[in-house]
């Protein structure tokens, strides 16, 4: 049944409950099986109406869907059972044991035989365990106090106790909103109309003369209860098959109801609903509101397929009636001054070619993209007005494109430029046909990714989106298409339905729908779900111009900014529950001549680019509160584009480049960058190089990098980071920051051998136990770590002064975190624990954590630490352990005995084993966007298979050093890009190309990490590495190049005293989930510490330069990506 068909069952409940229907109340509760009626389920219990109470429970679940289940069906029969004795009544007792008891002998037959012996017995409390049972009242509370823990803990009862918070008889506010709707589509509405029938759509007779429409405005009791009801038929049958679930689908009119509701062709019947709301609207811009109908299949119900995800359906915002426009208050914002605008010139930037789009860096402040009318997309570090790289147009492969294009001018312009959301992808869509993804490594490492030919003529707009937890590319073009493609290239949807090119489109996401309001050039605006069903809005903008929507930071707001063929432009925030304008800007001036651009920060502040000039507005005022010429030699219309934190602004120049305002207190920390620039290039070998703290927080190439004395054994090369050698001449006047090249420079690797240079703490109550899995919260308030015991220990940080957030931090000791009770995470463990491999998985809420060691898997709740349940005993041992990414109850399970099992947790049930693998299995990674799972295994061996079908796709035998046995454990994680996959072995840390199933890098132990590695991790961002060495040492690698940037000693974290032990190095090391340079190492004396850069560095290193040719004091055949000689070792 859809999600919306299980809301409907839910108005029903609540008209049949206010109705007093009590007895098909409870029925349809039963039949439909959406809501578990706590209440009337104790009343019947507690009445001793077994028959009902058995009746009611089967709506719900049977006797052999679950253990729990089973007993709470036990607990009912048991009761009943007793209850027969007590009143001696042995023939109804002989009935329920040989017809309701007997099913549970096959699962306990000792229990039953026991059972059995009571119908000997004269009183059955004669029996030790039965001799506290009281009256029968008291047994029956206190098996309801049972039975309700049973059912909160069954998953089938999951979403099903309590019923949706609903305004009181929602059902008629429901029809008469359908009434004001079909009251206004009538061609000649009457001031009153007279509505007899709800059977058939209302329509006011011909009268003599139109009439203006009036909203229906019926009071919930004018629509009086029918004598007899229509049947309700089915809402449609299920849809094809769709490259993911369709989410978004099942709840399409919750995420656009309003806007739905608002469309409609009659701009009188839009003036009447203007009027009767609070927004103040010019009598020319009545006519903005004027939107042509709606397409009539978009209020169909439709049948979603996946009802495990109906909990995840929420109702988005409740609509309101038609006659019912309101607003509500704006949330108070901190007062402001000009000087929070950035209407200072930091800088201004030559480009050499006309710039068409800007983007900052999600994460680093000052990191710009540029694309260019030239086709050239450029990456610039505005804090050292550095041009970091640049990429001349050209077609990646010919062959793949369209024939009209292949043999056609080659000269374009860039229309969109756009990161990704964690930062890692550079989207570009061209003027004519192609879409190209760069792959950004860091620094000035800008990688050729993923070449789409995607429309037919201009590429007008491109976005990223997460449909399903899936990364997909979204673009639009002048064929009056929008399609969706995936990270290889794969088109999952083609949405067609606008009559003009599409020129912008605006991807959001409420709670989990996710949806796409795309404009054409007609001044159309249409809404999509990710789905083949069309379009659900379709609306005018404001004027009919030519448009650019843009939600707040916060998706709390959305505005959106254009103009139309006459040269008005109209700067509006939208009402998105009601489809209505909320806010129409003014401060725009003479016609323009082409298309306004805009931009938003902060949830507060928008600017807008017209007549030579930016201009800013006050989000919640409609007045323009100031402009700047930015000190002049701005196009009529230049582009703007804001950074996160609204400190900066990128406009665009007319002389072919663009200027960069600030600011007031940023323009401080600019200056700070440039005086550091120039203070970096007069420094010393010898001496430490010093920056800002700030500079490391905004910029991913500047950083602080401590130095090693010069009598230290590990003393690096002598080159500074970041400015060329010392052997050269310096000028004696400053640098200008223009002047910096785009040469690679200079770099060293950072040795951390002194615990001043790091920050770390140590977790207090360490056992004697090796810690052998170690695992931060998915929160990041706490760690968890496994010992070789068994037994599981959890530290927890707490808000303080010291530590206002609450999360892992080196700067403040953790408390070791313990409930009440004193229980402890025991394993179920063998007795050659020795042997045991243990493995460990956290769900997604942190509320219960999977594990196991050499025994069966318990599942503990991680607040009380009691075992919920316990599976998979040995023989075969599990050992290793995954969540399936998109369903909880689904875990795969890697055994002992090689196999893999798809286990089902909610029904207790293995769905498929996977074989293949020679030796047991030592990881196991999931990538939604390729639908794949990856294992490997103690044979070396990594194998995918299919997510959808669990069949093999391909086997790869990792390459190992010569002479060396294909064994030892191989672990497996998947980047954040859920494409590249990160393959750790004892003799290699190596990168996979999972869409292609084939190795890109490869790094073997070598110079001061030389001995064999014991764990390895992505960092949370995915840029970094981080490694752990038998000998004590951990190396951190720039994440796709796998070249080393740093490298933390023993002497940094450990004890001097325990620095000449040759048993003590960290097993297990892993990277906090918010904080990418963070990390925890687990020791083999119980240890655990969590490892930060110190308060100066803030990051461990700085990036190694690809064309580097040195790297790391080795030359380039030892290089990361050269290691066939030394795998021959």
């Amino acid at each position: 049944m859809s999600s919306l068909s299980r809301e409907l069952v839910f108005l029903i409940l609540q008209f049949l409950e206010e109705e007093k229907f009590k007895e098909t109340v409870h029925k349809l509760e039963q039949e439909s099986g959406f809501f578990f009626n706590i209440k009337y389920f104790e009343e019947k219990a507690l009445a001793g109406e077994w028959d009902e109470v058995e009746k009611y429970l089967s709506g719900f679940t049977k006797v052999e869907d679950n253990r729990y289940s089973m007993k709470i069906y036990f607990e009912i029969r048991k009761q009943k059972y007793l209850e027969a004795l007590d009143r001696h009544d042995r023939a109804k007792a002989v009935e329920v044991l040989a017809k309701d008891l007997k099913v549970f002998s096959s699962f306990n037959e000792e229990l039953y035989k026991e059972i059995t012996q009571l119908l000997t017995l004269e009183n059955f409390r004669e029996n030790e365990q039965l001799s506290k049972y009281g009256d029968t009242k008291s047994a029956r509370s206190i098996m309801l106090v049972e039975l309700k823990k049973l059912i909160e803990a069954n998953p089938l009862f999951r979403d099903k106790l309590a019923f949706p918070t609903l305004k009181a008889s929602r059902v008629r506010t429901l029809i008469n909103q359908s009434l004001n709707w079909q009251h206004q589509l009538c061609k000649n509405p009457r001031p009153n109309p007279d509505i007899k029938t709800l059977f058939t759509d209302h329509s006011c007779s011909p009268s003599n003369g139109a009439r203006a429409p009036t909203p229906v405005t019926l009071p919930v009791a004018a629509v009086a209860k029918p004598t007899t009801y229509a049947p309700l038929g089915a809402h449609g049958g299920p849809f094809p098959p769709q490259p993911f679930p369709p989410v978004a689908a099942a709840a399409n009119s919750n995420a656009l109801a309003g806007w739905m509701l608002s469309a409609n062709p009659s701009s009188s019947v839009q003036s009447a609903v203007v009027a009767a709301s609070s927004l103040s609207v010019p009598p020319n811009q009545v006519s903005v509101l004027k939107h042509p109908r709606t397409p009539s299949n978009m209020l169909g119900m439709m049948d979603y397929q996946n009802s495990d995800n109906e909990q995840l359906l929420k109702r988005l915002r409740s609509t309101q009636s038609v006659d019912e426009v309101t607003y509500p208050a704006p949330p108070q914002q901190a007062s402001w001054s000009l000087d929070d605008l950035p209407r200072t010139v930091a800088c201004s930037m030559h480009q050499g070619s006309i710039v068409t789009s800007m983007d900052f860096h999600p994460s680093f402040q000052t990191l710009l993209v540029v694309g260019c009318g030239n086709g050239e997309i450029t990456l610039w570090e505005i804090g050292k007005r550095e041009r970091l790289v640049s990429k001349p147009f050209k077609i990646w492969d010919m062959t793949a494109c369209s024939v009209p294009f292949q043999g056609k001018d080659l000269s374009l312009s860039v229309s969109r430029v756009v990161w990704s959301p964690d930062g890692s992808l550079i989207g570009v869509a061209y003027s004519k046909h192609l879409v190209h993804l760069y792959a950004y490594q860091g620094s000035n490492d800008l990688r050729q990714h993923l070449e789409i030919d995607a429309h037919i003529g201009s590429v007008n707009d491109l976005a990223f989106s997460h449909p399903n937890r899936q990364l997909v590319v979204v673009t639009c073009g002048d064929d009056k298409l929008i399609k969706v493609w995936d990270m290889t290239g794969r088109k999952l949807f083609n949405f067609e339905g606008h009559e003009a090119p599409v020129y912008s489109i605006c991807t959001h996401q409420k709670e989990y729908i996710q949806f796409i309001f795309s404009t054409a050039v007609d001044g159309k605006i249409k809404a999509w779900l990710y789905d083949n069903l069309g379009s659900r809005v379709d609306y005018d903008a404001p004027g009919h111009s030519c448009t650019k929507m843009l939600y707040s930071a916060d998706g709390s707001r959305l505005f959106s900014c254009g103009t139309n063929k006459e040269g008005d432009s109209f700067l509006v925030e939208w009402n998105e529950t009601e489809g209505t304008l909320k806010r129409v800007y003014s401060g725009f001036g003479k016609k323009s001549s082409s298309i306004v651009q805009f931009d938003m920060t902060r949830n507060r502040f928008l600017a807008a680019g017209e007549d030579g000039q930016i201009k800013f507005w006050d989000a919640d005022n409609t007045s323009m509160v100031t402009s700047t010429e930015a000190e002049g030699g701005l196009p009529n219309l230049p582009h703007v584009r804001f950074n996160k934190e609204g400190n900066l602004l990128a406009v665009t120049t007319a002389d072919n480049g663009f200027k960069i305002l600030a600011t007031t207190n940023f323009l401080r920390t600019l200056r700070a960058i440039e005086a550091q620039s120039y203070d970096a290039s007069k420094t010393p070998i010898e001496m430490k190089v010093s920056t800002s703290v700030m500079v490391a927080s905004i910029s991913p190439v500047v950083s602080k990098m401590e130095r090693v004395e010069q009598s230290s054994p590990a003393k690096p090369t002598p080159i500074i980071n970041g400015i060329e050698s010392m052997g050269r001449s310096i000028e004696n006047k400053p640098r200008k920051l223009e002047d910096v090249s785009d040469k690679s420079k200079p770099w060293e690797l950072t040795e951390i051998v002194d615990p001043l240079q790091c920050r770390t703490v140590t977790m207090p109550d360490n056992s004697d136990s090796k810690v052998v899995r170690l695992l931060y919260t998915n929160s990041g308030v706490g760690i968890l770590a496994l010992g070789s015991n068994g037994i599981q220990k959890l530290w927890k940080w707490i808000r303080s002064e010291q530590n206002p957030t609450g999360k892992a931090t080196a700067n403040v000791v953790p408390q070791q975190w313990q409930p009440n009770n004193g229980l402890l995470m025991t394993n179920d463990v063998p007795d050659n624990l020795k042997e045991a491999v243990p493995c460990v998985a956290l769900s997604k809420n942190d509320s219960y954590v999977m594990s196991a060691c050499g025994g069966k898997v318990s599942l503990f709740n991680m607040m009380t630490f009691k075992v919920m349940t316990t599976f998979m005993p040995p023989p075969p041992a599990s050992t290793f352990l995954a969540f399936h990414p998109q369903d909880n109850n689904i875990i795969a399970i890697g055994m002992e005995d090689s196999t893999i099992h798809i286990y089902n947790v909610r029904v207790d049930e293995v769905k498929t084993k996977l074989k293949g693998h020679q030796k047991r299995i030592t990881g196991l990674a999931f990538s939604t966007s390729l639908n794949i799972l990856v294992s490997s295994g103690a044979d070396a061996q990594l194998f995918f298979w299919n997510t959808d079908t669990w069949e093999k796709r391909k086997s790869i035998t990792i390459q190992l050093p010569a002479g060396k046995a294909p064994q030892g454990d191989t672990r497996v994680q998947f980047h954040s890009d859920q494409i590249r996959l990160l393959v750790c072995h004892e003799t290699q840390l190596a990168i996979y190309d999972a869409s292609k199933m084939e190795r890109i890098q490869q790094w073997v132990p070598q110079d001061a990490l030389s001995l064999l590695i014991s764990w390895a991790v992505y960092s949370c961002n995915s840029q970094l590495v981080y490694a752990t060495f038998a000998d004590g040492n951990i190396g951190v690698f720039d994440a796709d190049s796998l070249r080393l940037r740093c490298r933390i000693a023993p002497s940094a974290y450990m004890p001097p005293a325990s620095l000449n032990s040759q048993t003590l190095y960290p097993l297990v090391v892993a990277a906090h989930p918010q904080e990418p340079n963070q990390l925890a190492v687990g020791l083999t004396d119980g240890t655990v510490k969590v490892i930060e850069p110190s308060e100066a560095e803030k990051r461990w290193g700085v990036p190694v330069p690809v064309d580097n040719g040195i790297e790391n004091g080795r030359t380039e055949t030892s290089s990361a990506t050269n290691t066939s000689e030394q795998l021959q070792r």
